[in-house]
């Protein structure tokens, strides 16, 4: 066995026990590592010695703060997000390391991939999804913005058809006639009149439409 203290390879056993927890646990523990689930369980029991550097492997890869396995623990110290973590086998980093009590240089790499980096590469995609679908949106307003307006200038044209002014001859020859009531000639002039009005305020409305779709107002801050 490595030289360190006998009394401190007794602390990290018990702790290890603690951090197990169930019988389950040591085989998830065993995944996180990559170890032979039965291998661990012999640890676990006692029936296997281990290294330092298999303790420090642990803590790497649970996510506990270095040298949490050097003093004695209860089942209530065990972090929460350490606790996740082995509920979810999901680990911190890659163990390529050993656990077998003899010298050996330490081969404990990095998190690969550390899950703080996989979180921030979630970030960067979900935040360049929303810049997609900003953009997508501000794509399909323009669009809509434009077919608007060209459905307006159509029915801007099609109103330039509607002359009432055109028709005032033969309302005229009509009013003179004795064929025509009081009544239904006023009736003919009137609705004639609302005709007229009607059209030149659909070509006021319109007007203002196409001028609004032309320079549409942005929101304000806060809207």
């Amino acid at each position: 066995m490595e030289d360190f203290d006998e009394t401190l390879f007794l602390v990290w056993r018990a702790n290890l026990n603690v951090l197990v927890g169930s019988p389950g646990g040591a085989g998830r523990l065993a995944r996180m590592m990559n170890f032979s689930p039965t291998f661990m369980k012999l640890i676990v029991a006692g029936q296997r010695d281990f290294n330092e550097e298999f303790v420090r492997g642990i803590e790497l890869v649970t996510g506990l703060p270095p040298h949490w396995m050097d003093e004695r623990r209860d089942s209530d110290e065990v972090p929460p997000d350490v606790q996740r973590a082995m509920d979810e086998e999901t680990p911190m980093a890659v163990f390529r390391g050993t656990a077998h009590p003899a010298p050996k240089r330490s081969v404990l790499r990095g998190p690969e991939p550390l899950l703080s980096q996989t979180e921030a590469t979630r970030r960067v995609a979900d935040l360049a999804q929303q810049q997609a679908e900003l953009n997508r949106r501000e794509l399909l307003f323009r669009k809509n913005r434009e077919l608007l307006s060209q459905d307006l200038r159509r029915m801007e044209r099609q109103l330039g058809l509607l002359q009432v002014e055109g028709m005032q001859p033969k309302v005229d020859d009509l009013l003179a006639s004795d064929r025509m009531s009081e009544a239904a000639k006023a009736d003919l002039t009137g609705r004639l009149e609302q005709i007229d009005k009607h059209v030149k305020l659909l070509h006021q409305h319109v007007e203002k439409l196409v001028a609004l779709l032309s320079s549409p107002d942005e929101p304000e801050l806060g809207e």
